[in-house]
């Protein structure tokens, strides 16, 4: 009896020498998958969810502005067009004096710039 409870002591402690040596073993592939994966990221200059944002924020800002500045170049070339044809039929009527439009100045408003701010995302390799 004493040989047997000696033996199954034994395997006890192989057998608890052996999981602790499985734990430290699936800690070290962890650590080299993730650093695997991490240096497979980093080769690819894959963009962080942040900056992936902020462009994404800046294109429907120029998206918006594209649109209202292409509603303006429309308005103006519809006035543009207008007064071309005011102006060519008021100068078959009398040619010796200027319409009341060609010697009105036509003053557009300037739209508001705003300032341009420009981040450069950084390249930072491990």
């Amino acid at each position: 009896m004493q040989t047997r409870s000696r033996i199954v002591d034994d395997l006890a402690r192989v057998a608890s020498g052996a999981v602790s040596t499985l734990a430290g073993v699936k800690g070290e592939i962890e650590a080299l998958v993730r650093h695997r994966v991490e240096r497979l990221l980093a080769d690819i200059d894959a963009v962080p969810r942040d900056e992936f944002e902020a462009v994404k924020a800046m294109a429907a800002t120029a998206r918006a502005e594209q649109e209202r500045l292409e509603q303006r170049v429309a308005i103006l070339e519809a006035q543009l067009k207008g007064s071309k044809g005011a102006a060519s039929g008021s100068a078959r009527r009398s040619s010796s004096t200027p319409s009341a439009q060609s010697r009105k100045k036509t003053s557009t408003p300037t739209p508001k710039r705003r300032p341009k701010t420009v981040t450069k995302p950084s390249k930072s390799k491990p």
